[in-house]
């Protein structure tokens, strides 16, 4: 386990690398091509910290890092979609945005590190890692197969906390704070920024269990998060046009979270302690590949139905295989792990296969479900 200079460390260079981000970027608004720029060096950043995981530690805590990351990468585009609305809700100008976004990740960093050290403290107790799990299958099946919510930011309960108890001006040059008339005002930015902030204490709630499930480290929780947090600005520029393209990624994300739920509650059980995490991280990285391409080509929702109906032949196949009119087809002698494996992706394949055709179904009406 790391020890607490490690984590001053790393705390400390990324906040030196947030602060030099701020000044290199400060006042303007970043075009594409330098955002494009930001975001492969933040990505190129965090897999060279995977490779000096790899250096130090080994093979298993740095496959471990790799699937913490995509995991959270992956979750993290939600954010995308709730940064988009709130600057379309206050209008706020795009060269503000870019600080906006500095003060939220910042405060994402320090309600993340919170989330993390609880959890490290509680993923011990048995019972903690079944509470875990069980709320993952949940959040990812309703994540499916719920209708599209609408986040209005103007119904939020602290908000109007915050009206009631400090009048708002209008945009101030940026800042935070004006005084008017001897008595200090608030600006439509710092809404926007306490909005972003409880918006990701929500996140945070399902993304640091799904973390856990994959590692039980929380230097590589810790790490992983913070890392796929901190491109989180640059990827927002890239993607603001497109994110309403990103429809199919919800079946994806749900269904990585009901696969982590299910190895907290079960899969690591079956495989003696811990699932592999090989498996694991393909699993997350097949799911979110798919769900993207689906996404951003629109012809793909013939090929959604193809491979829900391969999905389902799949299925039918790994029962057949595990229950005994095709285990000839099988090279390998027969066990009950591989039984058991077999009625697991048996039950993967099942999932994924209904969450493809819900997909196909809502491109068919026309509905995006893209926001949480």
């Amino acid at each position: 386990m790391a020890g607490p200079l490690l984590y001053f460390g790393f705390t400390a260079l990324v906040l030196l690398l947030l602060a030099a981000d701020l000044l290199l970027q400060r006042d303007r608004a970043p075009s594409l091509r330098t955002a494009a720029w930001w975001t492969a060096g933040w990505i190129a950043l965090a897999a060279v910290f995977g490779i000096g995981i790899y250096v130090f530690a080994g093979r298993q805590p740095a496959l471990e890092y790799a699937a913490g990351y995509l995991l959270e990468k992956s979750l993290s585009v939600d954010n995308l979609f709730v940064f988009a609305l709130v600057f379309r809700y206050f209008a706020v100008p795009v060269r503000y945005q870019h600080r906006v976004l500095f003060y939220g990740v910042l405060g994402a960093i320090v309600l993340r590190g919170a989330f993390i050290a609880a959890g490290a403290a509680l993923i011990h107790f048995q019972a903690v890692l079944l509470a875990f799990g069980l709320f993952l299958i949940y959040t990812g099946l309703r994540f499916a197969f719920q209708s599209e919510r609408r986040i209005d930011p103007g119904q939020s309960r602290l908000i109007r906390v915050v009206r009631r108890f400090l009048p708002v001006t209008d945009m101030q040059d940026g800042r935070l704070f004006v005084r008017v008339g001897g008595r200090f005002h608030a600006t439509p930015l710092l809404l926007v920024i306490l909005f972003l902030e409880a918006t990701d204490l929500v996140f945070a709630v399902d993304s640091v269990p799904a973390v856990f499930g994959v590692t039980h480290d929380p230097f590589i929780v810790y790490t992983s998060n913070i890392f796929a947090i901190l491109g989180l600005r640059a990827m927002f520029l890239v993607l603001a046009s497109a994110m309403d393209r990103f429809h199919a990624l919800k079946y994806g994300l749900a269904s990585v979270l009901v696969f982590v739920g299910l190895k907290m509650v079960w899969l690591d059980h079956w495989a003696g302690g811990r699932f592999p995490i090989g498996i694991s991280l393909a699993f997350i990285a097949c799911a979110i590949g798919v769900s993207v391409v689906f996404s951003l080509f629109p012809g793909a929702r013939l090929l959604r139905y193809a491979a829900a109906v391969v999905s389902l032949l799949l299925c039918v196949g790994a029962v057949l295989c595990a229950a005994g009119p095709l285990r000839a087809w099988i090279p390998v002698p027969r066990t009950r792990t591989l039984d058991e494996a077999l009625y697991i992706s048996a039950a993967c394949y099942l999932a994924w296969a209904v969450a493809l055709f819900v997909s196909a179904r809502s491109a068919d009406s026309g509905h995006h479900p893209a926001e949480r």
